[in-house]
């Protein structure tokens, strides 16, 4: 059994609300219209063969003064229905080709060091683990000191 998907990029508010079961937390209006508004944000989406979100992974083009574009994969999900069948290196794929499309010379991320899909998921496309890398993280920011 061949299975279908395609994977395309989001410009439109009511593709991201109509997959919202993908994210993590609830998706609003207003978080996708400011997402969607910024420029450099990338949301790409795989769609199943029954035009139901299946997939995606956003990105974050940044770029220093010193440096060339890289984009930032912020997140990538797949619905657990779909996993292990090649969604996440397709969408893996789309970015890759969307940050070359860009002119970025580079796409890093981060992740658990126990999340073994992740890993070989970025491994599948050509990423390499540094494992001297670390990742320091500010929650709950607020105006204090």
């Amino acid at each position: 059994m061949t299975e279908l998907w395609a994977v395309t990029t989001v410009h439109r508010e009511e593709a991201l609300l109509k997959s919202a079961h993908l994210f993590d937390t609830a998706v609003t209006v207003e978080g996708v219209r400011d997402f969607l508004q910024r420029p450099g944000h990338v949301m790409l989406l795989a769609w199943g063969p029954n035009g139901e979100g299946i997939g995606f992974v956003s990105g974050v083009e940044m770029r220093h003064p010193d440096k060339q574009p890289e984009m930032f994969l912020y997140e990538l999900g797949v619905d657990e229905r779909f996993r292990r069948r090649g969604v996440a290196t397709s969408l893996l794929r789309a970015l890759r080709d969307e940050a070359i499309a860009r002119g970025c010379d580079a796409i890093w991320t981060g992740t658990e060091r126990d999340n073994v899909a992740a890993l070989a998921a970025y491994r599948a496309v050509g990423a390499e683990v540094e494992a001297e890398s670390v990742f320091i993280v500010w929650d709950g920011l607020d105006a204090r000191d």
